[in-house]
């Protein structure tokens, strides 16, 4: 699987032992930074730059690291085509490509040790989205919105 993952700072160690996980595992890994820490720099110039990559990629996933994981997600979330979703457990990893199609996962490192963050990255690779109809049916809900700002009409 081509796997793009970017970060900050707050999540330095976490982007490096991520990407060594990644490729010991066969994955093809493009890391869009930062490549050095640098206790100021700014996530929108990795995290953009990996959903970038996976919106460019439809056979690609993303992971984004920050601190929280929060902010990482929210800007992921600003790239057209791109469902960035949350999880601090594998569960929640599940969940996000079962029911959501999310193609990047965000992980906040002060709040995630790094054995469970491999097995958030390893189950969200491995998770199919489901394709069940109301799923289905949500996602384009929130496309249609993205693209022409149709709201989904009000049950009857």
């Amino acid at each position: 699987m081509r796997v793009h993952i970017g970060g900050d700072h707050a999540a330095w160690d976490l982007l490096n032992d991520l990407v060594a996980f990644l490729e010991d595992e066969g994955h093809e890994v493009t890391n869009h930074g930062p490549h050095g820490y640098d206790a100021v720099d700014d996530y929108p110039v990795f995290v953009l730059r990996a959903a970038e990559a996976v919106a460019a990629d439809p056979q690609s996933l993303g992971i984004v690291l920050g601190g929280s994981g929060n902010g990482e997600q929210m800007a992921a979330n600003k790239v057209a085509g791109i469902r960035a979703a949350l999880a601090y457990s594998a569960e929640l990893a599940t969940l996000a490509r079962e029911h959501n199609d999310a193609r990047v996962v965000s992980i906040g490192a002060r709040f995630t040790a790094v054995g469970e963050a491999r097995e958030i990255v390893r189950t969200f690779l491995a998770t199919p989205f489901s394709g069940d109809e109301r799923h289905a049916r949500r996602i384009a809900m929130v496309t249609a919105y993205e693209g022409a700002g149709t709201l989904p009409p009000l049950p009857a």
